[in-house]
């Protein structure tokens, strides 16, 4: 954790929910460097939100945004809706890892590394919210690969990934590794896929309704191995091959004996290697040109062990047919010459339109717009 970041946490912590005013045009970042297709523009819509990661948009138009190491939940307001935040709220603070959010049906759905909260009616209560709901302590404690991604599909089912807490490993308890889903009041809980190594986001098609996620790639197997994935379950019941395979066709090389990875269900794109593949989003809006429209974009955090950094950017998946074209950058520039200032979390389409970016480097919120 980064100095001024630590300083608002520990101030956070003593004196209770947080609001700041406002929105800088840049907070002294240089959006110059970030480089997009002809049309397209980034500015800030929030600043000053630490540790900023996944988020979710309530139907009044609240952003609610969690963290990882910042132990925050967040409530962004643009009342005039002119595409800056006019305030950003700390609704809660001192939680283990809420790194997922998700809205559904008025409340506020919040992961923790072990349960899930729900603040009810919560957009009427940014700056006194209601005591949470506890659903459910039903997860494993590991915080490695704890954090959890959640989100409502359209089947109204609460989707949350159990990561593997390990780098390679295999476990007896079947939660690890999987993405699970649950009905939003408890009378069911099941694995929907196995062999999910750590994904941190996912979206469905806004026509066929199926399941697209990312899913972190292994490391300590060289910098050019394996692929950071993205992945398609169709149905339920699918296993995408970790600890076994990873990416198309390359065996663990302590857990791949024995096994071929056509048992499996292939990755639809296999990502560059350590890029750290994150949130991702269909963009379903009308801003943007047709092109891009039901087309997936990734948010890439970026490589933390590899020798020559790559990812740091925001990437872009074309589907033909349901089948998934090789991947194109759409936003890079976070990253200058081995260095960064910037990395990209999660994503999501605004009403208008524009699509929102989180930071949790530079602790903000961009938005990317077009103009014709």
């Amino acid at each position: 954790m980064r100095g001024p970041q630590l300083v608002l946490s520990l101030l956070v912590l003593l004196t209770g929910p947080v609001s700041c005013r406002g929105a800088d045009s840049t907070q002294g970042l240089p959006l110059h460097q970030i480089t997009l297709p002809t049309g397209f523009e980034i500015g800030i819509y929030a600043s000053h939100v630490p540790n900023a990661r996944s988020m979710a948009l309530g139907p009044n138009g609240t952003l609610f945004v969690g963290t990882l190491t910042a132990g925050n939940v967040y409530a962004i307001v643009d009342r005039n809706q002119d595409g800056k935040a006019d305030e950003v709220i700390t609704i809660t603070r001192g939680l283990n890892m809420p790194n997922g959010v998700a809205f559904h049906n008025g409340a506020l759905y919040v992961a923790e590394v072990d349960r899930i909260l729900r603040y009810d009616n919560i957009e009427a209560h940014l700056k006194d919210p209601p005591a949470p709901v506890d659903l459910s302590e039903r997860f494993p404690r590991d915080r490695l690969h704890g954090w959890k991604f959640i989100r409502f599909g359209p089947d109204e089912w609460l989707y949350i990934p159990v990561g593997a807490p390990c780098n390679v490993c295999e476990r007896e308890d079947k939660r690890y590794a999987s993405i699970t889903r649950m009905k939003p009041d408890e009378t069911r809980m099941e694995i929907f896929a196995r062999g999910v190594r750590n994904t941190v986001g996912f979206d469905w098609h806004p026509k066929t309704r199926e399941l697209w996620f990312t899913d972190n790639g292994r490391d300590w197997m060289g910098d050019d191995l394996p692929p950071d994935e993205l992945n398609h379950a169709p149905r339920p019941g699918l296993h995408f091959g970790f600890p076994y395979c990873h990416g198309r066709t390359i065996p663990d090389p302590g857990f791949g004996k024995g096994r071929k990875c056509e048992e499996f269900t292939p990755p639809a794109v296999e990502l560059g290697p350590h890029v750290a593949a994150l949130g991702v989003r269909f963009y379903t809006g009308t801003m943007f040109p047709d092109e891009f429209r039901n087309q997936l974009f990734i948010a890439e955090h970026g490589s933390w062990n590899r020798s020559t950094p790559i990812g740091y950017r925001v990437t872009l998946v074309r589907l033909e047919n349901q089948r998934a074209l090789p991947y194109e950058v759409f936003a890079e520039g976070w990253l200058q010459g081995g260095h960064t200032w910037g990395r990209p979390v999660d994503l999501l389409v605004m009403p208008d339109g524009a699509m929102l970016v989180s930071d949790d480097e530079a602790d903000v919120i961009y938005r990317i717009s077009y103009r014709k």
